[in-house]
């Protein structure tokens, strides 16, 4: 016989115990809703479905040892609960509930004797849990060009925008998108016949969902932005008047009901985000063309009217750039100007002769830190073209033919 011997330590009743190194570990991941565990064994515990409930042996012996870990980071959302079987646990007697509820935690626990019983030697959470690659990519998608439009198209980590996709929920214009949970996306509002409120999301790889109805209150001509961590807020807009509401946007893209009274009621509004974790909204139209902005709280509330910056406009379009800056661009009637926004949410004047000038465009980030604003009006054609936008906020010139030339569409940043 040959193989290497590891240590091992002797029960108390002289038997050999397994060591953490020795333990046998089940090749299936335990899923279901129980587990009858046993000794000398390591079990991968997913709770992505439901809680999970373990039953320790009924007669341990003095140095018995099991390990469970966190399979899924899922124990925070339903934890582990723990039967020790009629022995007791800490001290504790099998009447007190034992429950591990940390996302990313691994429980080792040894057989002490009857008094004690079974003891965690190690109760760890391991807190950083991998962090998905920062989103790459943007998407242009919806838009009118006689009729409206359902199709998308894929913006490349380099600024190149891939040909038309077609069939991606409902037809429409004056919708707008914004990014959220670090690498996806979600297009929601606008008008077809009339206005709407559906939305549709867009997965990491930018396939466009169907139509989810019902989003708080159905409008067009809305703004959208991100803030916070991973969260995204559409706000104002027009349904026969003008609106001064907020809708949230999750983690996991869901639409919070309607907040009212954020700001000047007004429609076609510029917005991006800023600073890493917080927002703004700017421009737009009242009984007139406005410049004033509205920052947002990196926990989405929406400031009082503040800076009045630039030239009064609005159908616009707004990004983030450098990581940390945003930019608004263009806007009526056929203006090519540009108003940078610093990290901490100051818009600077006005900018000139940045690309052809057009109105009711879409714009957003790409690549790890530069911008990338497409398509819309001049007031004689619709358009096809893009602008590229550097890390230090400046636009380049005209890219022509990028997919089909059309307005009031919307764009975001996608992984």
């Amino acid at each position: 016989m040959s193989g290497t011997v590891t240590s091992n330590v002797f029960r108390g009743s002289g038997v050999i115990a397994a060591t953490p190194g020795g333990l046998d570990w089940s090749s299936a991941v335990i899923t279901g809703s129980t587990l009858s565990a046993e000794t000398g064994k390591g079990y991968f515990i997913n709770t992505t479905s439901n809680a999970c409930t373990i039953t320790l042996p009924a007669s341990p012996a003095i140095g018995d040892q099991i390990v469970f870990a966190d399979y899924a980071r899922t124990w925070a959302t339903n934890n582990v609960i723990i039967d020790s079987n009629g022995n007791n646990f800490q001290g504790d007697p099998d009447t007190y509930t034992v429950d591990y509820d940390t996302a990313g935690q691994s429980l080792n626990i040894v057989y002490s004797d009857a008094t004690k019983g079974w003891l965690p030697v190690s109760d760890d959470a391991v807190a950083d849990a991998g962090v998905a690659p920062p989103p790459l990519r943007a998407i242009f998608g919806f838009g009118f060009s006689t009729p409206y439009l359902s199709m998308t198209n894929l913006v490349n980590s380099s600024g190149v925008v891939a040909a038309d996709v077609a069939g991606v929920g409902t037809a429409r214009g004056y919708l707008k998108a914004t990014s959220f949970g670090g690498n996806k996306a979600i297009f929601a509002f606008g008008q077809t016949s009339s206005v709407t409120a559906i939305s549709n999301l867009v997965s990491d790889n930018g396939v466009v969902a169907a139509d989810t109805s019902g989003v708080g209150t159905a409008r067009g001509s809305v703004a959208a932005s991100t803030y916070g961590e991973q969260l995204g807020i559409f706000a104002y807009g027009y349904n026969g008047s003008n609106l001064s509401m907020s809708n949230k946007v999750s983690i996991t893209g869901v639409i919070a009901s309607d907040v009212s009274g954020v700001g000047t009621a007004r429609r076609g509004l510029m917005a991006a985000g800023y600073g890493e974790d917080k927002g703004i909204f700017g421009y737009g139209y009242t009984s007139g063309t406005t410049a004033v902005t509205n920052r947002v709280s990196n926990s989405g509330v929406i400031a009082s009217d503040g800076q009045t910056a630039g030239t009064a406009r609005q159908v616009g379009a707004g990004t983030t750039y450098g990581v940390d800056k945003a930019i608004f661009g263009y806007g009526d009637a056929t203006l090519s100007m540009t108003n940078l926004v610093n990290n901490q949410g100051v818009v600077a004047a006005d900018v000139t002769g940045v690309g052809t000038g057009r109105h009711n465009l879409a714009a957003a980030g790409y690549s790890t830190d530069k911008a990338i604003f497409g398509f819309g009006f001049n007031n004689s054609a619709k358009l096809s073209l893009t602008n590229l936008v550097s890390n230090s906020g400046v636009v380049a010139a005209d890219t022509t033919g990028v997919g089909t030339a059309r307005t009031t569409l919307a764009a975001a940043k996608v992984g």
